[in-house]
């Protein structure tokens, strides 16, 4: 019967996981994450969920004649945020799991 003991406190620890990576994820989704690019003349926010939800743009780096240095600018600024994202995510589950790799986590 001692197995059995073990067997349910470990699907006790395992539940209270899952409920604590829930909140986390909850958490997460509600924060937003900026980036800058250019030197502050790209700023844009994401969301946790990586939603873009604003891009601000320095008028002095809108270049009718260098468009691309332009779309670069917030390329660079959109995947800064987004890696942001990534990191603090896995920062934060990886203090309820312990490290313990879960997939589609």
């Amino acid at each position: 019967m001692g197995g059995m003991g073990n067997m349910q406190g470990m699907l006790q620890r395992v539940q209270k996981m899952q409920a604590e990576m829930q909140k986390v994820q909850a958490d997460l989704q509600a924060r937003t994450f900026e980036s800058t690019a250019g030197g502050g003349a790209v700023k844009v926010t994401v969301t946790g969920k990586k939603e873009l939800t604003s891009v601000v743009l320095d008028p002095q780096v809108v270049d009718p004649e260098d468009v691309e240095m332009l779309q670069d600018l917030i390329l660079a600024a959109v995947n800064e945020a987004m890696h942001q994202v990534d990191a603090v995510s896995e920062e934060e589950m990886n203090k309820v799991t312990g490290g313990l790799k879960i997939p589609g986590m």
